[in-house]
């Protein structure tokens, strides 16, 4: 306990000591892939988005999935983190469904990518999404 003198001339109050800081023991660093993994699935929640990613991206997954390989590279397709610190700048290419609105849309992403990200203790400086192409017929829910 240390004693902490009061303005009044009264006898020397006495206040806890305060304890000393901890020693940085090392550093924590959250990889690009992480970002977009979770940017990737938050976006795939969002009403109106049909599929994530180019149209190369597209191609390359179609191609994966016909020789059973269909999980390959999806976690993250159509998602790009650049990370420094604790800060994450990302960007998002999507297919939106036939019907919704364009704004709504990205906006809803853009949303939920910020919320998602920012709950693993991130910042995120930017969400920049691109719309690469819209799906005018949905496939058909297969059902019992």
């Amino acid at each position: 306990m240390t004693e902490v003198q009061n303005d009044s001339g009264q006898a020397p109050e006495t206040a806890p000591a305060a304890a000393p800081a901890a020693a940085p023991r090392g550093g924590t660093e959250v990889s690009e892939e992480v970002i977009e993994k979770i940017a990737g699935t938050a976006a795939r929640s969002v009403p109106g988005v049909a599929d994530l990613g180019g149209d190369v991206a597209r191609f390359f997954n179609s191609v994966l999935d016909k020789v059973g390989l269909d999980e390959v590279g999806d976690a993250g397709r159509g998602v790009s983190a650049e990370v420094k610190g604790t800060s994450a700048t990302i960007k998002v290419v999507l297919v939106i469904e036939a019907g919704h609105v364009v704004q709504e849309v990205t906006e809803a992403v853009r949303a939920k990518v910020i919320e998602a990200v920012e709950k693993y203790g991130l910042t995120v400086a930017e969400v920049n999404v691109k719309v690469d192409d819209i799906e005018l017929n949905p496939p058909a829910a297969t059902g019992a």
